[in-house]
């Protein structure tokens, strides 16, 4: 079941799989050489971000046929961000954040790209084809989550509490990974567009690149 589910998956991460380096911010962090304002924008955007991304899993599992491994899926990932949420706060206030800093700070528009983009999938996509897209994406992700994590430690003293967010997203859970095949196989099985999958992938990564690169900048 999982094998050509599996296919889909690696053939849409080989062809939208960032080039080395394009991730601007993260080769920053690695080196150590991000700032702590930078540390604290990312948390900061990161607020916002897994707060609009938990609405829209919801709103896209909802859209899905009732009792499907494709709104299990979106289920799933909604209480992933619930508990990312929770995981983030000890990251912000390493950085010098407190909740009255949290609540003034106004994020970036090239940030906010990302989650704006999956909330126009929560109401417009076919959400048959969204599993793919967010499998594919979800490798680069990770990646990027566990090169943070180990500089987070090597560079600027976190410890494993303040990390907990990046090492949340940074280790494949082989349960998530069974259900995301089994949601992205179902979607395949009843005619799920591989175009349209790939195209949404494409712009998700995209708008990725753009949240980093924006913090980059700053």
């Amino acid at each position: 079941m999982a094998r050509s589910a599996w296919e889909a998956v690696e053939a849409v991460q080989r062809e939208l799989a960032p080039e080395s380096g394009a991730n601007r911010l993260v080769g920053l962090i690695a080196e150590g050489k991000a700032s702590r304002r930078t540390l604290g924008a990312l948390a900061a955007e990161q607020r916002h971000i897994v707060s609009s991304d938990r609405r829209s899993f919801l709103h896209l599992a909802a859209r899905s046929p009732a009792d499907s491994p494709v709104a299990e899926f979106f289920e799933d990932l909604a209480r992933g961000e619930s508990e990312a949420l929770g995981r983030l706060t000890p990251f912000a206030v390493a950085c010098g954040h407190d909740g009255s800093s949290l609540r003034s700070y106004e994020p970036q528009p090239g940030c906010q790209g990302y989650p704006a983009y999956m909330a126009w999938m929560a109401l417009n996509a076919d959400p048959t084809s969204v599993p793919l897209a967010l499998t594919a994406n979800f490798a680069a992700w990770g990646g990027y989550c566990a090169t943070v994590s180990e500089a987070l430690e090597r560079h600027y003293g976190f410890g494993a509490q303040a990390r907990g967010f990046f090492d949340f997203f940074a280790e494949p859970d082989p349960e998530v990974q069974e259900k995301s095949l089994r949601a992205v196989q179902w979607g395949l099985d009843m005619g799920a567009s591989l175009e349209r999958s790939r195209g949404y992938g494409r712009m998700l990564q995209g708008y990725e690149l753009m949240f980093w690169n924006t913090l980059a900048d700053l």
